[in-house]
């Protein structure tokens, strides 16, 4: 049995949770906390370690997700998460563009930790005022072998297609390594 890591991260806010909670077979471990400041009220919680859940593909392969908490304060743990990681979900709020700096440097600094596999999820493609991937790819300077997805994070169609977007990039470069993927 085969189990590949990978980490949902992103800024505040932009759906890591319900991202996770789409598509486990486990009911999650989160880490969900009530938010005591009032200018972060956005929503009611914030996960201040993480969100774990299993997916299991075949008969031979298991994904463990690990989510990210969105709010700097609780950074310390992005490091911690990332150890073993062979892939990570950039996970973007498309309706919340005051966010996309952040969603910026969060992205390099888990491209510091491993020289892994990313994609980036558009979150909230369903909404209106969404912006569409390639534009997004524009705003944060995202090249172009690095795949900008659609997503809507409760959707569970929508999150597993993210997921194999990943899953591919991640067999593709253990395959370039040498390292068998049967």
């Amino acid at each position: 049995m085969q189990t590949v890591k990978m980490v949902v991260t992103g800024p505040f806010s932009a759906g890591k949770t319900e991202f996770i909670q789409a598509i486990s077979e486990i009911d999650v471990v989160a880490t969900e906390r009530k938010i005591s400041r009032p200018e972060e009220r956005v929503k009611d919680q914030t996960t201040v370690a993480m969100d774990f859940g299993r997916i299991t593909v075949d008969d031979d392969l298991v994904l463990y997700l690990f989510g990210t908490p969105g709010q700097r304060r609780f950074d310390f743990m992005w490091e911690i998460l990332s150890e073993g990681m062979l892939g990570f979900i950039v996970l973007l709020d498309s309706v919340r563009p005051e966010t996309f700096r952040e969603a910026r440097s969060i992205l390099d600094t888990f491209r510091s930790y491993a020289p892994v596999p990313y994609v980036v999820a558009a979150n909230k493609q369903d909404l209106d005022d969404a912006w569409q991937p390639e534009d997004l790819r524009i705003a944060l300077r995202i090249p172009g072998d690095v795949k900008v997805l659609p997503c809507v994070a409760t959707d569970r169609e929508s999150v597993k297609n993210v997921l194999l977007e990943l899953l591919y990039s991640i067999l593709e470069a253990m395959d370039g390594e040498g390292e068998s993927v049967d």
